[in-house]
């Protein structure tokens, strides 16, 4: 897992030995700062971080004070059969592919599973979740581009319960949260899948683009108002030096961080683990 962390957060990493070129016992707090600063941690959380800490600070004293922002509560996850999942987020954020991932792990898991291709606005997005569960050799339900994601969503769920699936998920078309139109659609769907199985979907989780930074906050604030996001998947955390905004996004947003994408393949998706992250970024400071 720490190795795992390591790949994830090399170029994070790489920033902060500009900073503190050589590792130490003890750090200053204007060091602390700059690093944290440097990782692409807000403002407003880095004050709040050092606000209790010493003029010299060691690898506990730093841990305690990061590792204070993952308080967040996660929730047991329901146990009904199908689980349902809607997964959502801007175009480019990386949707398809870690709907992919998310397949694979429940597969390895022992898991049957089956998509939804609810992405009906880009037929390229169906095309390309179809050529995954090929792939994978998962089912799928698609239709063509333009046709009623909310029929797509009843489908697939009414498919599960017939035929005993245990896991459903469903991709959705990347929006901005201001796309007034495709925002309607989106809660539409979400009232389609609690027609087909009451309480679905059971988990909305959020992508967000690791590239993005603390910039992605401000989005993600706006789609849980919209329809009450569950969870968090960050992709592309190992494209960028921005490693320390998982920080922010955890303080801002208290809900679980529960996957970071570490590449491209269907394996390369890791449960989030907030101590092995804290301790990835501090093996890079401290002796």
């Amino acid at each position: 897992m720490f190795n795992l962390f390591k790949k994830v957060l090399g170029k994070t990493n790489d920033a902060i030995h500009d900073v503190v070129p050589k590792k130490k016992k003890n750090i200053t707090k204007d060091e602390f700062e700059d690093i944290l600063l440097e990782a692409d941690v807000n403002y407003t959380l880095v004050e709040k971080l050092l606000n209790e800490l010493p003029d010299k600070i060691n690898r506990i004293q730093a841990f305690n004070s990061m590792i204070s922002v993952f308080q967040y509560s996660i929730p047991e996850p329901s146990q009904v059969t199908p689980f349902v999942e809607m997964i959502i987020g801007v175009n480019g954020a990386g949707k398809t592919t870690t709907i992919s991932k998310l397949a694979h792990r429940y597969k390895e898991d022992g898991k049957n599973v089956i998509l939804g291709a609810g992405d009906t606005f880009r037929a390229a997005a169906i095309e390309q979740l179809t050529r995954w569960a090929k792939k994978l050799d998962i089912p799928i339900i698609a239709t063509q581009q333009g046709h009623d994601p909310s029929a797509v969503v009843f489908d697939t769920i009414s498919s599960a319960k017939a035929k005993g699936y245990e896991h459903v998920i469903i991709d959705t078309a990347g929006r901005l949260h201001n796309q007034t139109n495709l925002n309607e659609e989106l809660k539409k769907m979400i009232r389609i899948a609690n027609k087909a199985q009451v309480g679905a979907p059971h988990r909305k989780l959020l992508i967000l683009d690791g590239t993005q930074g603390s910039s992605s906050i401000n989005q993600a604030k706006a789609f849980h108002d919209m329809v009450g996001i569950d969870g968090i998947i960050i992709t592309k955390l190992d494209g960028t030096a921005k490693g320390g905004s998982v920080l922010s996004i955890a303080d801002e947003l208290q809900m679980p961080i529960f996957y970071i994408g570490t590449g491209e393949q269907p394996e390369d998706l890791i449960t989030f683990k907030p101590n092995a992250y804290v301790n990835t970024i501090l093996d890079e400071i401290f002796i």
